[in-house]
């Protein structure tokens, strides 16, 4: 039986449980000048996120046992299903988000797809889906089973923040599984494999950041890919924290924002599932839509070129360099370090040598760059550098498969990247 199958059997067969009560006194208060978590994104303002209370039931069915993260347009808290007898994790989004939209109307199109591909158990599913009413309006709320930490958490904690080989393989063996069901079965495209912080779990960011949150966040990353739970014991640890020392929190009249609590370690790590589909595009062939941050974004993105599939596997590539190399594969920034076109461009030329000229054609943005015979015009200096230069893991013949991998992900040419099926099949990911 599915996972699905015994949630739903317990439903329909066990008496709900009761709620628990949690402490009303007993947590620290935060100052009310101090900016707390979700108060950080420069468009926050109260009423945008609904203002969840800690022991608060949604549906009758749902109660709210701590908060695990926030994210750019949601909070995200572990919960006790009262009626299905598990923990369950309940993701309250804000007002009115296009964003949420788009992620409900991928996860109900995935929920109709048919599919004997491994690839299927890989994507997060979406167990419930209702709306909280709160002060100002209605808000979109989304059900899924718990997931533990991120693949960006992992790389954190490894030595020199760089994830070993091994480890690597099998977590792109599952990512490119789950890609290859998704653009070949659902016919979708995550374009979200990359954001910065599109959800702050488990690894919370320090109480005061100093700085204002100014990205929307969605995309291909590390942190958009979590892996299983294996032991429930992690939740039962986390409820029974929650009881014992409440969390602290910020009071202003009826509005509370909690400060995130954070799940251990586990001995045991699940298989990593690709979540977050906030970017999600489904129904046509290409699009023209303005995705990914700076330091992600594909050749086609900065050309004003139409995208399809292939951005994700190129977010595939910058991935690995982020968890494995610790480090971004292209800057994406001048010498002031403000965001730059320009020097992405350079970057991309000193990797992978100047685009083909028939590729440069396909847009007039390019002759920004380039003129029209491909020379590179731009205003910077192609740096002198290499992909193999700037890899630093590995050596020999095992560095010369790693880097014909590598090659065949970062392809100027949309077409030339192979696709996550094909890469499957490479060599270095099967030695």
């Amino acid at each position: 039986m599915s996972e699905v199958g015994r949630w739903m059997s317990n439903v329909f067969t066990r008496a709900s449980s009761p709620p628990r009560e949690f402490p009303n006194s007993g947590f620290e208060v935060i100052s009310d000048v101090e900016k707390l978590e979700e108060e950080n994104w420069e468009w926050y303002k109260p009423g945008l996120f609904y203002p969840v209370r800690i022991g608060e039931v949604f549906q009758s069915r749902y109660q709210v046992l701590g908060k695990l993260g926030y994210g750019s347009r949601s909070t995200v808290w572990l919960c006790r299903d009262l009626t299905g007898h598990k923990y369950m994790t309940l993701k309250v989004c804000e007002q009115d988000s296009p964003t949420i939209r788009r992620e409900l109307a991928a996860y109900k199109h995935l929920d109709t797809v048919t599919t004997r591909k491994p690839g299927v158990s890989l994507v997060r599913k979406l167990l419930d889906s209702f709306k909280a009413t709160g002060p100002a309006g209605e808000h979109q709320c989304l059900v899924h089973e718990p997931l533990g930490m991120s693949m960006e958490t992992l790389r954190e904690i490894s030595p020199a923040g760089k994830i070993p080989e091994a480890l690597l393989k099998a977590f792109l063996k599952h990512l490119l599984q789950a890609l290859d069901f998704l653009h070949t079965d659902a016919k979708m495209i995550h374009a979200g494999i990359e954001h910065l912080l599109e959800l702050v779990a488990l690894d919370v960011l320090p109480r005061s950041t100093g700085h204002v949150l100014t990205s929307s966040l969605p995309d291909l990353q590390a942190r958009n890919i979590h892996l299983g739970i294996e032991e429930d014991s992690i939740l039962k640890e986390f409820e029974a924290a929650e009881l014992r020392t409440p969390s602290p929190r910020k009071i202003d009249g009826d509005q509370v924002i909690y400060e995130c609590r954070g799940l251990r370690l586990p001995t045991k790590f699940g298989r990593p599932i690709l979540c977050d589909f906030g970017e999600a595009r489904f129904g046509k062939q290409t699009y023209t839509d303005d995705i990914q941050p700076y330091v992600y974004r594909a050749p086609e993105i900065i050309l004003d070129i139409p995208w399809t599939y292939s951005v994700d596997i190129w977010n595939v590539g910058v991935v690995i360099w982020d968890i494995f190399e610790n480090k971004h594969l292209f800057n994406a920034q001048d010498s002031n370090g403000e965001n730059s076109s320009l020097h992405h461009m350079a970057e991309m030329v000193a990797v992978m040598g100047l685009p083909p000229v028939d590729y440069l054609q396909r847009t007039e943005t390019s002759w920004e760059y380039f003129d029209h015979t491909g020379t590179w015009k731009g205003g910077v200096e192609i740096a002198n550098t290499s992909l193999e230069d700037s890899e630093e893991q590995l050596s020999g013949d095992n560095k010369a498969l790693f880097m014909d991998f590598m090659r065949k992900i970062l392809q100027w040419v949309p077409e030339k990247r192979q696709s996550a099926r094909q890469l499957l099949d490479h060599p270095w990911l099967n030695k």
